[in-house]
């Protein structure tokens, strides 16, 4: 792919608190910020997605000449700070979950602990990147489990919101469940399998719809799958592609089968698989698409529909029910003296309130049947012993508790960057796609479900909850942080 600088991929607050970092003698302030989301109503469970194209960008930072230009002719940047800026690479640390890891409202799931120039500046790109892989990975994630297995194909790319989003939503898509991608590029890019036949235009395009099938077959002969909706889906398009099957099989070859695009797919699907059946052909697949969510493919699941495969296209590549997971970069802490002193964003809708402190995250497993029970947001270094039984509580209704006594802990954040330096191998994107199987499979159905699906439990350790606890008591008391 075209390189391209992405240094000024950046609000432009960004630059200007940064200027007033350097103007305030606060350059080598070493600062920790945490990405995380917010609880919504479509939010179930998500896919952690996005962490090697930020780490990516953040690494490959440069501010050249032209950046440089630029940024003077605004007329509201110091010389000293341009010239700061000319030399500045990203010299911190990064911990993240890593790709395909199931994530929750309040958790950290990408850390940042570097001088706060650099920690300021990465955040709107980072927003960027990780907002929407995990929007993307997680919307295919339910639309793959509500499939039950069956193969779904990405078909967005027309629909989605220009190249890179077409491109990275394909990349998240693959890692949400995707058997495949329509999308050349993402396929080269990424080395995952891409798929596809022929559209309404090449039928539209030949004398009538069997020689257009016929002709297809002649291209193909190993990958006779034909779109049949054209016209008329059981009058016509089937018939001619039964016949065409015909063909295929006397020369020694066998179809793979018929997409529709269009119409009662329940009816329909039902209708070819007989005439398919009865002409010969049980193992040919049927394979549907047409404005598909996880919604509609339950629904044609429990009414019986005969379909193998799913194309999934627009309401996927765009999340269409959700189209923003609304992810926030919030500072928690600053470094002084080798100590980091905690801040918090006080507001007065309590779900705002952030959690203080330089934070990791602990996934509590069941020993026997080896499933996820809940999440622990804990202070880094705080200890813990894991070796004893477990209680935590419900972070605002504190009444609610729970006791684990026969269970493991895993730390889920990994040190990705240190002092600027990659320090993780990153995995290629199938590796990530089996993990992200191998997370969704440790977590009940009870979680993973459409409608009203359980709730997740998800806990501060008692050391991050009684500093949270002091600190708001400080600020209502007018105190000084």
């Amino acid at each position: 792919m075209i390189k391209r600088n992405l240094t000024l991929l950046t609000d432009l607050y960004e630059l200007t608190m940064m200027n007033g970092y350097y103007l305030k003698g606060k350059k080598d302030e070493v600062a920790v910020f945490d990405v995380f989301f917010r609880q919504n109503e479509l939010i179930t469970f998500s896919l952690a997605a996005g962490l090697e194209q930020a780490v990516d960008y953040v690494l490959n930072l440069s501010f050249g000449k032209d950046e440089t230009e630029y940024l003077r002719s605004l007329g509201i940047f110091d010389e000293g700070f341009l010239e700061y800026l000319s030399g500045m690479k990203f010299t911190g640390d990064i911990y993240s979950v890593p790709e395909g890891t199931m994530v929750f409202p309040g958790e950290p799931i990408f850390t940042v602990k570097a001088p706060v120039m650099q920690a300021q500046l990465i955040e709107t790109a980072v927003l960027n990147i990780i907002n929407h892989q995990t929007l993307i990975a997680s919307k295919a994630a339910k639309i793959c489990n509500a499939a039950k297995g069956d193969a779904v194909m990405e078909f967005g790319l027309r629909r989605a919101q220009g190249p890179d989003a077409g491109i990275y939503g394909a990349r998240a898509a693959i890692i949400g469940g995707c058997a495949s991608t329509s999308n050349v590029l993402a396929g080269q890019e990424f080395g995952v399998k891409v798929s596809g036949t022929h559209a309404h235009s090449w039928v539209m395009d030949f004398p009538s719809e069997y020689e257009a099938f016929k002709a297809y077959a002649d291209v193909y002969p190993d990958g006779v799958l034909l779109l049949v909706d054209t016209y008329d889906t059981l009058k016509s398009g089937i018939p001619n592609a039964i016949k065409v099957f015909d063909e295929v099989r006397a020369k020694g070859k066998e179809p793979v089968g018929i997409r529709i695009d269009s119409g009662d797919l329940a009816y329909l699907t039902k209708q070819a698989r007989k005439m398919l059946d009865a002409a010969g052909y049980p193992k040919a697949v049927i394979c549907a698409s047409g404005d598909l969510d996880e919604r509609l493919v339950q629904s044609l699941k429990q009414q019986g529909a005969k379909i193998d495969t799913w194309g999934i296209g627009t309401k996927l590549i765009t999340s269409a029910d959700m189209p923003a997971l609304g992810g926030v970069y919030k500072l928690s802490g600053v470094e002084k003296n080798g100590k980091i002193i905690p801040k918090i964003k006080v507001s007065d809708n309590s779900a705002k309130i952030t959690n203080p402190g330089f934070k990791t995250i602990y996934r509590i497993y069941d020993r026997e049947t080896g499933k996820a029970e809940a999440d622990l947001i804990a202070l880094r270094g705080e200890k813990i012993d894991f070796t004893s039984p477990l209680t935590l509580y419900h972070p605002i209704e504190r009444w609610k508790k729970i006791t684990f006594t026969n269970y493991e802990a895993r730390e889920l954040p990994q040190k990705i960057v240190e002092n600027g330096k990659l320090v993780y191998d990153m995995p290629k994107l199938t590796e990530i796609a089996a993990y992200a199987q191998r997370e969704m499979g440790s977590f009940w159905d009870e979680y993973l479900r459409i409608d009203q699906p359980h709730v997740y439990k998800v806990d501060l350790s008692d050391g991050l909850y009684a500093l949270k606890t002091e600190m708001l008591d400080k600020i209502r008391k007018g105190e000084n942080l």
